[in-house]
């Protein structure tokens, strides 16, 4: 099995972190999407999300 890897476009490191969110207009507030992040990338993707008023925060740590 290999490991996690990050969900930013054409990054294949290892994911250490959870960008969790969801988009208020479509998503009930108890309904999460879940991106992976590498060390690298994930600000990148808190703050795209953040860019467009939806909820995010990040968790540490992958699920193995």
């Amino acid at each position: 099995m290999t490991a996690p890897e990050c969900s930013r476009a054409g990054c294949r490191a290892a994911a250490s972190h959870q960008v969790v969110w969801r988009n208020p207009r479509i998503h009930a507030a108890d309904r999460e999407k879940i991106w992976l992040a590498c060390d690298e990338h994930v600000v990148f993707l808190r703050d795209y999300l953040a860019a467009r008023d939806f909820p995010v925060t990040v968790r540490d740590g992958v699920p193995a």
